[in-house]
């Protein structure tokens, strides 16, 4: 396959204006949904965005702490959850789009976990092409994207992936929920030369925390989706936070709102790092361009949330 040129790479690293016939974007969500609070948020933002954002399949991705037994027990209870939320929003035509992810991480950087999740990205790119990409918006451990990957290299010409993972290029570590999980995979993602959109979380989009205060204020009985975010987050909150006057980071949204309006964040071009496995990025000037977000409009982003939300 031939190395993309670094012309190329940036052209393909705008923001997307859509599909001339209806100003519309492809998006498949990967999500790990059931880990926290914020990927409800997500997916909930993504979905009542659909004037912007034309939803082709939801992926359940592995994760494993507190919530769950295993990472395939992560991954099963992040696939009940996408239906749970479905139900809320009213959303039962999408049930049959929601694919389960991987039960494991990735053994090796050559080696892909079969899943049901894979295997669709692997076909469903194949019908896009890298002037009218499918865009992947990421926001667990990358494991199912990584072996669709390994799985079919061709759709790294066919895709541009938009992941919250890692943290700032400045931040003394990588020990990030998502990229420390399956740091093969993002290995995978962050050398494959495919196009990347980074949304790293400490020092970047750690600014987009909320409070039980202003959750209350914008959502509490506005409908039964608003107040299950409310409910799980204030619960969530009080179980893990270590004061009483606490903010959560709901920083998952920020990769739908990449999607959706150039104010929402402010990025650059940079050459891709390299996460390495002692929880570190390495540099290599030579290496190819991806773009990486350096600030989030918080206030901007979270009065959208809240207002499609409420709807």
């Amino acid at each position: 396959m031939m190395k993309i040129s670094d012309e190329q790479m940036i052209s393909r690293l705008a923001f997307p204006k859509g599909n001339p016939a209806d100003g519309k974007i492809d998006v498949v969500l990967d999500t790990d949904t059931y880990n926290e609070i914020d990927d409800q948020f997500a997916l909930s933002y993504l979905i009542k965005s659909d004037d912007r954002l034309s939803l082709k399949a939801i992926y359940a991705a592995p994760f494993f702490n507190q919530h769950s037994q295993s990472p395939a027990d992560g991954m099963e209870k992040s696939y009940d959850e996408i239906f749970h939320l479905l139900e809320l929003m009213g959303r039962e035509d999408l049930k049959s789009i929601v694919y389960k992810g991987s039960t494991s991480y990735l053994p090796s950087e050559q080696e892909g976990i079969s899943s049901p999740a894979a295997e669709d990205l692997a076909r469903r790119a194949m019908e896009y092409s890298k002037d009218a990409p499918l865009y992947v918006i990421a926001i667990g451990a990358i494991t199912n994207i990584a072996s669709a990957i390994l799985r079919n290299p061709e759709i790294k010409e066919r895709i541009v992936v938009v992941w919250l993972g890692g943290h700032s290029h400045t931040w003394p570590d990588t020990k990030e929920f998502n990229m420390m999980q399956d740091v093969a995979a993002a290995r995978i993602i962050f050398g494959s030369g495919i196009p990347l959109i980074q949304l790293p979380c400490m020092g970047v989009v750690s600014a987009c925390t909320t409070s039980g205060p202003e959750l209350s204020y914008w959502l509490k009985g506005k409908n039964p989706l608003c107040d299950y975010l409310l409910q799980h987050t204030v619960e969530e909150a009080e179980a893990y936070e270590s004061s009483s006057c606490w903010t959560r980071a709901i920083w998952d949204i920020t990769a739908v709102a990449w999607l959706l309006d150039e104010k929402f964040t402010a990025s650059r071009l940079v050459r891709a790092p390299i996460p390495e496995y002692d929880f570190h990025y390495a540099f290599d000037d030579t290496r190819h361009f991806m773009r990486y977000v350096y600030h989030v409009n918080r206030d901007l982003i979270f009065e959208d949330l809240f207002q499609k939300l409420t709807k």
